[in-house]
């Protein structure tokens, strides 16, 4: 196993505030200090990697990825760019003549940023896909537009709940037309996709993804293909979770961490099938649930008495009133402590009021969330307002309350509903648009690292000695301390404190570009501009001067 020393940088690390030097031996970190002790492990040092004063920190866990949706949507027709309704058909009607009668499989669309305020019409994406097949999914994934032809394909659809003669489908209709389209897929189309997504995240300084699987979303061929074959061959940590219900055996069958994810209690927010007290502002529905709290309470005890983590979906407050149910019932029959030792976790958690949060902190249960849901939709005039009313949004996405009340969180994108930006996440996190929901710069870069690690039940997401290797090397401008308020930032920032810095977040900066990804001590990532030099180089011996 070979040794690598990182010097010449600046190291985010607990152990050392002012350090600057890494050395990695094998799969773990083995010493952190200055340039000027670092000679003195100079025997044995296989590579040495100029930082070039750039910034060395742990590598980031994106906690919720659909790591094929993704990488289709990467390589795809990418609708998260159109600006209007009339854009989104020039775009389809494009692709469609690039494809030439292939299956369209498309996503990102969101009526709610359109002039049109709504979505295409079937008889427009006929037009527009020359009668072809097409499957869009919308930007939140719980509903899709699809095409006559591909209804044609699943007559079974206009009998069940979510169908709509539109087009735009919903609830169960929606998984229907789903299946079926991404059918169509090849298994080498499959694993193209997974390549592609996981290779990006790389590029992004992302370590570990956690894949939410399910019956209802993927398929079992499509995760055992991508935690056995593809995930290894990358480099990354690729963790699975297979939502389904039952108890833990067949997640156990698939390799999967949990019997977690996306195991849907409820819908989005965005499509309206996210399951309220209330009738949404803007339509007369509650949404949907799609389970019951005897049924969360049954596959808690079995996951719990199995030590296997248990998870769901949940966004709604109704939704969450199943969830809560359900955890706090299974508490009674197994014990409080059995809960707490799965580690259980839950999937978005945006409406959650002061109960959830008591018994969620008190069951030890994780809120695995996406920061950008509020930066995109979010604030006074954005879709959750619009979709709930002005005063149930700015309830949403509650970061600094659930993290006041001892729930640990962890950051993901649930990409390709976002993208794999984990900068932007910790950005957006920071400046929550409503501010008393801010976290520091600190605390939500340790939910988008350590945070994550924690969640799959590993050790992780600190440089400090016999921590695992897991870094990533970043090209930025000066480290700051930035606060959400000025209660902490007098002490914060002072140097006395040793808070270690972190690139700037303010408005107009720029997100850092990464240069070198590490994952358990391998290098998944090399930008082309990084110097390296190993110890048998003829004119660079490799040794720390």
């Amino acid at each position: 196993m070979s040794t690598t020393l990182y010097r010449g940088g600046r190291v985010y690390s607990p152990a050392d505030p002012f350090a600057t030097a890494l050395v990695v031996d094998g799969d773990e970190i083995a010493w952190v200090g200055t340039d000027a002790a670092a000679s003195v492990h100079a025997d044995g040092i296989d590579e040495v990697v100029e930082l070039d004063d750039a910034f060395l920190a742990p590598a980031f866990v994106d906690a919720h990825v659909h790591v094929t949706s993704t990488g289709l949507n990467l390589s795809g027709l990418d609708l998260s760019a159109a600006t209007s309704l009339s854009d989104a058909l020039d775009r389809i009607e494009a692709h469609s003549r690039r494809l030439r009668g292939g299956v369209i499989l498309g996503h990102g669309w969101d009526e709610s940023r359109w002039p049109e305020a709504r979505p295409p019409h079937q008889t427009e994406l006929d037009k527009a896909s020359y009668g072809g097949v097409v499957y869009l999914s919308r930007v939140d994934v719980h509903s899709c537009v699809a095409s006559s032809a591909l209804v044609a394909l699943a007559p079974e659809v206009r009998q069940v709940a979510g169908y709509s003669a539109d087009g735009w489908l919903t609830q169960q209709a929606h998984h229907v037309v789903r299946r079926i389209a991404l059918d169509s897929v090849t298994t080498e189309q499959r694993r193209t996709a997974q390549r592609v997504c996981l290779q990006h995240a790389a590029s992004l300084g992302i370590g570990m993804v956690h894949e939410l699987g399910g019956p209802e979303i993927s398929s079992a061929d499509d995760f055992t293909d991508l935690l056995d074959t593809v995930g290894p061959a990358s480099g990354l940590d690729v963790v699975g979770y297979w939502g389904e219900g039952g108890g833990p055996e067949i997640a156990i069958s698939l390799g999967a961490r949990g019997a977690a994810g996306d195991h849907f209690v409820d819908g989005a927010i965005g499509s309206r099938t996210a399951f309220l007290r209330d009738p949404y502002n803007d339509a007369q529905t509650n949404g949907a649930s799609y389970t019951t709290a005897s049924q969360i309470r049954d596959h808690v005890i079995a996951c719990s008495e199995a030590g296997v983590q248990a998870g769901y979906h949940v966004i709604g407050d109704a939704a969450m009133d199943l969830v809560v149910a359900g955890f706090s019932e299974a508490a009674e029959v197994v014990g409080a402590d059995a809960v707490r030792a799965a580690q259980h976790r839950l999937e978005h958690v945006e409406m959650v009021d002061a109960r959830a949060r008591t018994v969620l902190s008190g069951l030890g249960i994780l809120a695995s969330v996406q920061p950008m849901f509020d930066a995109w939709w979010g604030g006074g005039s954005g879709m959750y307002a619009e979709r709930l009313g002005p005063q149930r949004a700015e309830q949403l996405n509650p970061l600094a309350t659930m993290q006041s009340a001892g729930i640990p969180l962890a950051f993901g994108s649930d990409a390709p509903v976002t993208p794999l930006a984990p900068w932007s996440a910790v950005r957006a996190a920071v400046h929550h648009q409503r501010p008393s929901e801010r976290l520091t710069a600190r605390a939500a870069f340790t939910a988008h690292t350590r945070g994550g690690w924690r969640a799959a039940g590993r050790r992780g997401g600190t440089l400090a000695v016999g921590e695992p290797a897991n870094l990533a090397m970043w090209r930025c401008d000066e480290l700051v301390v930035e606060t959400p308020d000025r209660r902490v930032a007098a002490w914060s920032t002072d140097p006395r404190a040793a808070v270690p810095g972190l690139p700037s977040l303010a408005d107009g900066s720029n997100d850092p570009v990464c240069l070198r990804t590490v994952v358990a001590g391998r290098t998944v990532y090399t930008a082309d501009d990084v110097r390296a030099h190993h110890r048998d180089d003829r004119n660079t011996p490799g040794r720390p001067s």
